[in-house]
C-alpha cells in the first residue's frame, strides 16, 4: 500500500515534453529504490535524512575498544591481522573454504593445520648410550654459560648471550657439548652451517629467529632448559681468501648481533607487539677459526670465547672410555696415544673403525659375495634376517696397524699435492 501511494504522488511526463512541475523530473530506478527502501531514522523524529539515504553505522558500544582508531586510522582488528604471520600454507587448506584447484590430494582435502608444529624441532640424545668422559674444563665453561643466561634477570652484570667454542679440527667440540646437554637435561635446537645460506634472501636470518623462538617455547611450555646451537658457524659465515659476503651472510650476522643485544624481543615477520616477549635462550656456536668471522659479532659482551684444546690427560681419558668396552687396558691406551702424538680425537675413533674392515670383507664373502649384496642388504624378504655380523676382537697389534695406515695416508696427501699438477700457475 505504501509503495502504491509513493507512485501516485509522482507524475511522469512523456520523455519528449518538458514541465515546470515540482516533481517533473525523470527518476531513475536507482533513485527510486533508494527512496522506497530508506527508513526514517529513530533520532530525527521520523523524518528521512536528506543526505541521500545513507545511514550512519551503529557502534558496538561506547566503551568498546574494537573500533578505536590509532593515529593512522586503523582499528584493532586491522592491527591484529597485520601482526599475525598467517598465510594459507601455514594454517592449512579446507576444501569448503578454498578453491579445490589449490588444495590437492596429497595430504587430503582437510590439511592438518598444525602439521609443521608437530615436527620434532629439538634434539634428543638417545643414541648416546654408554659411559663417556666429559672434560671438566669443558663442562664448567658450558654449564656456567647456560646457568648465567637463565639467571640473567637477577644478575646485575652484562652477560654475553653467545658462547663460541673454537679449536682444532676433530677435537670433539660438538660431541662434548652434546654429552653436557644430556647430563644437564637440556633439550637444544640444533642448526648447521648449511642452513646459513639459501637461494632466497633473508630466509636463513628468519630461520634463526624462528629456531630461537622454538627454543623459547620449549622453556615456556615444556619446562625444560633449551639452547640454540649452531655447528661450524665459520664454515657458513667465515671469510676465506677472496670469498665474497652474500646478502644472507650479512643478514645472519645482523640477526645474531640483534639477538645478543635484544634476547627477549625476537620478531619473525610480524610487526612488533609490546606483549611479545620471549624467554632468553643461551646460544652456543662451534667453529675452527673465529678470526674469519665479522669482528663486531665476536666482540666482548656479545660472545664469550672458549678455546678447546684437550690436554694429554683429557685425550687418554676420552680414548680410554672409547676402548673400554673392547677390553683395552688404560696402559695400552697410553701406549697408543704416545705412539701417535699430536693427533686429534677423531683419529683414535677412525683407528678403531679401521680394524673392522677385514671383518666386514669376511662377512661379505660369507653372505654370498659382492654380486649378491643388493639382495642381501635391501631386497631380502621380510621373513629373512640379515646374516649376523660378529665384531672383531680388538688387539694392540690390529690398532697399531690401523694407526700406521692412517698416518701413511695423511703424509701422502700432504706430500703429493696433486693440485700442483692440475694448476701449474698456482702459488705455493
Amino acid at each position: 500500500m505504501a509503495l502504491t501511494n509513493i507512485f501516485l504522488r509522482f507524475k511522469f511526463p512523456p520523455l519528449q515534453s518538458s514541465s515546470s512541475s515540482t516533481f517533473n523530473t525523470l527518476i531513475t530506478p536507482r533513485k527510486l529504490s533508494s527512496i522506497v527502501c530508506s527508513k526514517p531514522s529513530s533520532n530525527d523524529g521520523g523524518k528521512v535524512a536528506n543526505d541521500g539515504g545513507a545511514k550512519p553505522r551503529k557502534k558496538l558500544s561506547e566503551q568498546s575498544s574494537w573500533e578505536v582508531k590509532d593515529s593512522e586510522g586503523k582499528d584493532y582488528l586491522y592491527r591484529l591481522g597485520a601482526e599475525a604471520d598467517n598465510v594459507n600454507i601455514a594454517v592449512g587448506a579446507r576444501s569448503d573454504m578454498i578453491d579445490d584447484v589449490f588444495i590437492g590430494d596429497f595430504l587430503g582435502k582437510d590439511s592438518d593445520i598444525v602439521f609443521d608444529y608437530r615436527q620434532k624441532a629439538t634434539r634428543s640424545f638417545e643414541h648416546l648410550q654408554g659411559d663417556y668422559y666429559i672434560a671438566p674444563s669443558f663442562l664448567d665453561k658450558v654449564a656456567v654459560h647456560i646457568v648465567k643466561n637463565y639467571l640473567a634477570p637477577s644478575l646485575n652484570i652484562k652477560i654475553p648471550l653467545i658462547l663460541g667454542i673454537w679449536g682444532g679440527k676433530g677435537q670433539g667440540k660438538t660431541f662434548q657439548t652434546e654429552l653436557i646437554f644430556k647430563t644437564m637435561g637440556v633439550e637444544p635446537v640444533v642448526m648447521s652451517a648449511g642452513e646459513l645460506e639459501s637461494d632466497r634472501a633473508g630466509e636463513p636470518g628468519r630461520l634463526i629467529r624462528d629456531r630461537y623462538r622454538t627454543a623459547s617455547q620449549v622453556i615456556q611450555n615444556q619446562g625444560k632448559m633449551s639452547v640454540l646451537m649452531i655447528n661450524d658457524i665459520d664454515a657458513g659465515l667465515g671469510r676465506f681468501g677472496e670469498t665474497q659476503m652474500t646478502v644472507n651472510n650479512q643478514i645472519v650476522v645482523g640477526t645474531l648481533m640483534n639477538l645478543a643485544d635484544n634476547p627477549t624481543r625476537v620478531s619473525v615477520g610480524q610487526n612488533w607487539r609490546e606483549a611479545d616477549v620471549v624467554n632468553r635462550v643461551p646460544l652456543i656456536v662451534t667453529g675452527n677459526d673465529f678470526s674469519t668471522l665479522y669482528a663486531p659479532l665476536i666482540r666482548e659482551g656479545r660472545m664469550e670465547k672458549f678455546y678447546w684444546q684437550p690436554t694429554r690427560d683429557d685425550i687418554v681419558n676420552i680414548v680410554g672410555r672409547m676402548y673400554e668396552k673392547d677390553g683395552i687396558s688404560r696402559k695400552d691406551v697410553i701406549s697408543i696415544v704416545d705412539t701417535f702424538p699430536n693427533q686429534a680425537l677423531d683419529f683414535y675413533g677412525a683407528l678403531r673403525s679401521r680394524t673392522y674392515d677385514r671383518s666386514i670383507l669376511k662377512w661379505v664373502e660369507e653372505a654370498g659375495g659382492m654380486e649378491t649384496l643388493g639382495k642381501t642388504l635391501l631386497r631380502r624378504k621380510k621373513t629373512e634376517a640379515v646374516p649376523q655380523f660378529i665384531p672383531p676382537e680388538q688387539t694392540m697389534e690390529a690398532l697399531l696397524e690401523s694407526g700406521y695406515s692412517l698416518i701413511k695416508e695423511q703424509k701422502l696427501i700432504m706430500e703429493t699435492k696433486l693440485s700442483r699438477e692440475y694448476m701449474k700457475n698456482m702459488d705455493d
